[in-house]
């Protein structure tokens, strides 16, 4: 335990450690003068004097002792031991972000690894961890959209709420344009500069309410950035399929319509990616971190916590002591 307390001590004036070289300086003046001040009695033999000893004598190197350790503590105490405490204040500029996510049967295709849900999962965590400053919410679609977590700062409950999200949630499908509507109006009334959406799908508008591109038409009129991503392999892939004779894996095509996403992307002042394999989708990611700055600062603060008094109260302990035993049970008279 003292080591560990040590580890974590930091002394203000460590100079004064130098002083501890008067205790063994101390320790040889006691040897020598404790031998000139002993009463010298001459007597003819000092057979009748032998083993007999005071309890007083064995108690007389006591007072040396503790003005030793009233020496070194005072010497600790002046070197000033300290605790250290850093902090680090993030201020800054954030943007507003809101994650639209495809999560429809398709996304359990597995041409990413293990499958495109869990691999845009895993990077949008990652990109969750990029951004401290930023507000970010999460939507969530297929045949119908759904707010997940409005705009929050709070990353542990919105990466909880990402893991949460798992195909058939909503009503199958691919309602692109629901999904982009709902994250406008998550949007809508945000007091930041920067609004982004980053929508994710690997399928073509099939269902939902509204028109692609109408909810596109809404993110240009609110200034909402849509970056875009089609997310799959080319040609085919296999998906797994409930069947009365249990999951099988079918290989299905892949149809994105990579039109439409960059219309959107494009008129909205962001881009289309493509992503056709794990490695692709993390660089897609991270390439939007790199044209999405936020504006931040960060200062670094270090605390310091005085803890000299504890030693400073043990040498005054150890120096009451000697004194006490001095001038009472260890008193000694001419």
């Amino acid at each position: 335990m003292l080591y560990d307390w040590y580890q974590h001590i930091y002394f203000a004036q460590p100079a004064f450690f130098g002083l501890l070289v008067l205790v063994p300086l101390l320790v040889w003046w006691e040897l020598k003068r404790s031998g000139r001040n002993q009463a010298t009695v001459i007597v003819s033999t000092v057979n009748a004097f032998r083993g007999v000893h005071s309890w007083k004598s064995f108690l007389r190197p006591v007072l040396f002792v503790l003005r030793l350790l009233t020496l070194c503590c005072l010497i600790i105490a002046l070197a000033r031991p300290q605790t250290r405490n850093d902090e680090q204040l993030v201020n800054g500029e954030g943007i507003d972000i809101v994650l639209c996510l495809d999560i429809s049967g398709s996304m359990l295709a597995q041409d990413f690894t293990p499958n495109r849900m869990e691999a845009a999962k895993n990077v949008a965590s990652e990109f969750i961890d990029h951004r401290p400053t930023d507000r970010i919410g999460l939507v969530i679609f297929s045949g119908e959209s759904f707010t997940m977590c409005p705009l929050t700062t709070d990353r542990n409950v919105l990466k909880t709420q990402l893991f949460n999200v798992q195909s058939g949630l909503l009503e199958d499908g691919t309602a692109i344009g629901s999904g982009l509507a709902t994250g406008v109006d998550r949007l809508r009334n945000s007091p930041s500069k920067s609004k982004v959406i980053i929508l994710l799908t690997d399928g073509e508008n099939n269902g939902g309410l509204i028109d692609p591109n109408t909810a596109k038409e809404i993110a240009k009129s609110v200034g909402v950035k849509v970056y875009t991503i089609g997310m799959g392999t080319e040609g085919f892939a296999p998906v797994p399929v409930q069947t009365a004779a249990g999951v099988v894996m079918q290989r299905e095509k892949v149809n994105i319509d990579e039109k439409l996403l960059t219309q959107i992307a494009t008129e909205t002042g962001g881009r289309y990616y493509r992503a056709k394999d794990n490695e692709s989708l993390k660089g897609i990611y991270d390439e939007i971190n790199q044209l999405e700055k936020s504006k931040i600062e960060v200062s670094n603060i270090r605390r310091y916590t005085e803890q000299f008094f504890p030693f400073a109260l043990a040498a005054a302990i150890c120096l009451l002591l000697e004194l006490l035993l001095r001038w009472t049970l260890l008193r000694k008279f001419p």
